[in-house]
Parts: structure tokens; sequence; C-alpha cells
């Protein structure tokens, strides 16, 4: 039998379809040989995602902080892309992680800081076997343009939730990344901690019979054009209300988070005010420096600075010692229980003995690999000097 030196033509016709998909980054990571499972990601749907995936694509950079619990000393080793806000929003912490995992610097980047800088393609050419995103926040969401993209090239997209009702959804959206990480084991490990330290933050806070102090929280104060940016019914809000704190701009605003004016605030007149922010230590721009290389006199020093803006000086909160700092990620962030017991100790201290964020801190740092190295994620309290009078 002769055969033809030339491909025959359904031979050639495959192999130019397969050429196809690979250059349009649709030829799928071998992720469609492996045995596929289904999640239920945090908004309910039902996604088939495959065992063990290799190839993991980040919606948002800081989601990372929800897979150091899961992957330990490997945090890198299946992280194929990510966002680039974690990079710029929070300098420092990056750094921080970037000492013990240079792999980082690696990992591509599919987007800048909002979901309409992420480039669908960039993210098919990385062949992912699966894409985690949030509900919420800088990246794609469930009906954009992105996830719909991926949709199309059956790439699945697992949800997952820690800034619009942290409280409710930290737990079962660490254990939604375990089931799709095959990592249930750390994933369980790290949900009951969390529960442990939440049941005890409400515990204490029950015991204590004095009416909940009224609070205000000041989200990137100084960070931003215009006082004053605050979480309402939801996110570091939901940190407030479970810490045992009444929510004052919860009563006004819709959502997790708003606008409200500093005539607003003065009339309010909270019985303890939260400053939140996320600069370097040692800035010299304005706003809360937390976080990753942060000292604690640096970070108080800066809450000082910003209380003496034009906004917040004729708060009684801001004179009366009843002004305190929280690093502005937890607002994102599956270590937020750690703002919640720092918030509890402030807002109830006769009930709270039993509550050690510095210990949870460590524990967190030993045991489920997050928040590396020497750093401050809360602070306080501070106040202004006497000779500035606060608003009668």
């Amino acid at each position: 039998m002769v055969t033809s030196p030339h491909p025959r033509p359904a031979k050639r016709a495959g192999r130019l379809f397969a050429a196809f998909l690979a250059g349009a980054g649709l030829w799928w990571s071998g992720a469609s040989t492996l045995q596929a499972r289904e999640v239920t990601d945090i908004l309910g749907r039902h996604v088939q995602v495959p065992d063990h995936p290799q190839r993991i694509v980040l919606g948002e950079g800081r989601l990372i902080y929800a897979l150091e619990p899961l992957e330990g000393e490997g945090l890198f080793k299946r992280v194929v892309g990510w966002q680039g806000e974690f990079r710029s929003s929070d300098a420092q912490n990056y750094n921080a992680l970037k000492a013990i995992h240079p792999e980082a610097e690696r990992v591509a980047v599919i987007g800048r800081n909002s979901a309409d800088t992420i480039s669908p393609e960039k993210i098919l050419q990385l062949r992912p076997d699966v894409a985690i995103f949030s509900t919420t926040g800088h990246g794609p969401g469930q009906s954009g343009p992105v996830t719909q993209r991926l949709a199309e090239a059956h790439i699945p997209v697992v949800f997952v939730d820690f800034r619009a009702d942290p409280v409710k959804n930290t737990v079962p959206s660490m254990l939604v990344l375990g089931q799709t990480l095959d990592r249930q084991r750390e994933a369980k490990a790290y949900a009951d901690f969390y529960q442990d330290r939440l049941s005890a933050v409400r515990k204490a806070v029950a015991e204590d019979k004095h009416p909940a102090p009224r609070v205000f929280i000041d989200m990137l104060g100084g960070q931003r054009p215009n006082c004053c940016h605050t979480a309402g019914n939801g996110n570091m809000g939901a940190f407030i209300e479970v810490a045992g704190g009444d929510n004052l701009a919860a009563k006004l605003l819709p959502g997790f988070m708003g606008e409200v004016t500093p005539e607003w605030l003065m009339a309010a007149q909270p019985d303890a005010l939260i400053l939140d922010g996320t600069r370097p230590g040692g800035s010299t721009g304005p706003g809360v420096q937390m976080g990753a290389m942060v000292s604690a006199e640096q970070a108080r020093a800066s809450m000082e600075r910003l209380l003496e803006s034009a906004d917040l000086t004729p708060l009684k909160a801001a004179h009366d010692g009843h002004t305190w700092g929280v690093w502005h990620a937890f607002y994102d962030n599956p270590f937020n229980i750690l703002a919640i017991e720092a918030m509890a100790t402030w807002f109830h201290p006769s009930t709270t003995a039993s509550i050690h964020p510095e210990a949870d801190l460590r524990t967190i740092q030993a045991r489920f690999h997050g928040l590396p190295g020497p750093g401050t994620y809360w602070a306080g309290p501070v106040s202004l000097p006497a000779k500035q009078g606060a608003q009668p």
C-alpha cells in the first residue's frame, strides 16, 4: 500500500482546528482530562471543576490571602495569573509576601485596578483550570464580559465573598475554596479556627449589659479626595456590629459602602471613631499607615495627623481617647477575624479579657501562613492634644 506524503483533508482540518484553539487560549491545559467535581460557590452556582486543578487564576490579587491557609509554603505553585491591584494598593504587604515567595513576581498580571482593565484573552492564554473571582470589588463580576468569555471557553469560574457580607460568608467561602482546590482539610482547619474565635467574641459581647457604643469608621481617610467614605450594611460595618458596636452609617446607607457628609458626621458625634488605611510606614502622604513593616509608633502618629483634619477635629471621639485604627485590607480578607476581635476589645473592655487578637495574629502567621513578617494591623487609642478643643 502506498501512503500519501500529504495529510488527508480531514486530518489537516483537525490539526488546524486544534491550532486555532491553542492560539485562542481554548486548549484547556488538560483540565478536561481530569475527573470533575461539582462545587456550589457562594452565589449558589453549581460549578464543575477539575479534581486538584493545577493552573489557577485569581480575579483579584488580594485573593491570595485566602489561599495562604490552604496552600501554605507552596502558595504560588498553582497560581498562574492575578489582577495587579494587590501590588499597587497594598504595596508593603505585597513586598512582605514577595520576600518569602519571590515567585510572586513571575505571576502574570491580567489587569490593573478595575474589572474593565482585565483582558479575557490574557486569561485564556494562561490556560487556567479554574478561575476564582470575588462577588464584588475590583475584579470581574458574575455577569460581566470576562466571566461570560470564560464560560464560552468552558473554563470554570468559582465566586467567593470576603467583602460584601464577610461575617456571614468568610467561613463558607473558605470551604468553597477548599473544595475547589482539593484542600478540604486545610479549609476546615481555618474555618474551625475562625468560627471558634467569632463565637468567643459574640459570647463576650453579650455579657456586657451596657448600651452598644455608637461607632463611625472613616475608610481610607486622607487617601480619598473627600470625607467621608464609610461602611454601611456589610463589609466593615458588619465587623462593628458583631463586635458589639452600633454602626451609625448603617441607618443611612442602603448598601455595604457609601459616602456621608462631614456635616452629617459632626451632627452624629459617634462615641467611637475608627480610622483605616494601608499607607506604608514612613509615608509622607496623608492617611493611616498600617500593615506589614509598619511600626505601632508610625501607625499612631499617622492617625494623630489625620485627626487634625478639619472634618475630624470637631468630633468628641477625636479628643477623649476613643479613636482607633485598623488595616484597611481587612475589608476583603479572610483574616478579618482579627479586626473583629480588636474592635470587640475597644467597645467592651470589661468583658473581653479572654479575647486576644495579638495571640491570634501569631496563630495565623505560624499555623495558617498568613500576614508574614512584622507589622501593625490595629492601633490606638489616640487623641488630639487638649489645646485643640472639641465641638461642644
